[in-house]
């Protein structure tokens, strides 16, 4: 019984560090983004 329920923990929290991985990957390409629209504006300006 104890194995069994330090599996499910175990599958529980390395499913939740992908999901939380993901959201990190979103969140650095979204500011690459902006980044790379200020940068273009700031280009179009000169």
């Amino acid at each position: 019984m104890k194995k069994v329920l330090a599996a499910t923990l175990l599958v529980t929290f390395a499913l939740t560090g992908c999901n939380t991985f993901k959201g990190v990957g979103k969140d650095v390409s979204k500011a690459g983004q902006g980044i790379s629209k200020t940068a273009e504006r700031t280009q179009d300006k000169m």
